[in-house]
């Protein structure tokens, strides 16, 4: 009786102390293999031995190509003879010692394709901005493109399956455009559940966002730029002033125009016209001004003595002759 309840014991407990090993995820890389991790909780602390095999393929044999990490099994690209099996029911094996973990994995939605290649990025003549890619299969394969403007945040479009380009319709023309595709099978072929990676980025068109790095080396050297120039400047005024070698030198003296009088001689010889116009054509006589005075009379021989003013007005001007008529007579002042 205390056996039978110690087998019994034994039994529900080996579950529990028995190693419990991780399930693996499988994916079809590009229709060329298959490739299975078992890390998927953090790397094993050790090494499994694993099996794959197609439904109706030969016995299972061990994996031929482990991938590992630090030393560790962790996964395990596994080939299929045949490209007509790549979709059929998948088995694997797990092994550590004694204990084993098989699993049946549908691979139909699990194909993860190599990203796009030769990604070129060009201005047509309809003023549009077109993407071109290469895609292998790609019947059955739909894209999916991002771009982002002068570094900002990305902007992703769907491309319809089969297509192999993308317009962005008037693009800007002073900005910077940062592309990337990446695929994956569509509908038409079993919609599968993974992207491909992106592709490596294509660039068109000018930047002109500021770059961080250099908005901090500009912060930093800005203020020491300023001092040395406000030094460099002072130092510059200071030399200008005291010593005048120096600054004749930098500053030199702009020389003072000088009339000649021959110059102007040469330039009356060449303009006849304009020398006969120098020439005065009128005389003009100097005009005699003379006061007002009161003259006193006096009459000695008579007893009664009077005392008369006479006010003469002695001012004689002359006029303007041409040069041409004969001067006339000049005027005679009275006698008083």
């Amino acid at each position: 009786m205390m056996s039978t309840r110690l087998l019994l014991l034994f039994c529900l407990t080996e579950h529990v102390f028995t190693k419990q090993l991780p399930d693996v995820d499988c994916v079809v890389v590009h229709l060329k293999y298959v490739q299975c991790f078992w890390n998927k909780l953090g790397t094993p602390q050790s090494n499994f031995t694993f099996y794959g095999w197609f439904h109706f393929e030969k016995p299972m044999t061990e994996c031929t190509s482990y991938l590992s990490e630090k030393g560790i099994n962790i996964g395990c690209n596994q080939p299929y003879a045949e490209k007509s099996n790549r979709f059929k029911t998948f088995y694997t094996t797990l092994k550590d010692g004694n204990n084993n973990h098989s699993q049946t994995h549908t691979l139909r939605q699990k194909v993860m394709l190599y990203p796009p290649t030769n990604l070129t990025v060009q201005m047509e003549s309809d003023l549009n901005l077109w993407l071109y890619w290469n895609q292998t299969n790609h019947g059955c394969v739909e894209s999916e493109i991002r771009y982002k403007i002068n570094n900002k945040e990305w902007d992703t479009t769907k491309v319809s399956t089969g297509k192999q380009n993308h317009c962005i319709n008037l693009p800007c023309t002073q900005c910077k455009y940062e592309l990337q595709v990446r695929s994956r099978f569509g509908y038409s072929c079993a919609e599968s559940l993974f992207w491909s990676n992106w592709s490596e980025p294509a660039a068109w068109g000018f930047d002109n966002s500021p770059d961080t790095d250099q908005m901090k080396s500009m912060s930093v050297w800005t203020p020491v730029l300023i001092v040395v120039g406000f030094i460099t400047l002072i130092l510059l005024v200071m030399m200008l002033l005291h010593h005048d070698r120096l600054r004749i030198i930098l500053i030199p003296l702009v020389p003072k125009p000088a009339l000649i009088p021959r110059d102007i001689e040469d330039w009356f010889q060449h303009s006849k016209g304009l020398e006969d116009r120098f020439k005065p054509n009128y005389n003009e006589r100097a005009c005699t001004v003379q006061e007002y005075t009161q003259i006193s009379q006096s009459d000695s021989e008579g007893s009664v003595s009077s005392t008369s003013s006479v006010t003469t007005d002695q001012s004689y001007c002359s006029v303007l002759i041409s040069a041409d008529e004969p001067d006339p007579a000049p005027l005679q002042a009275p006698e008083v």
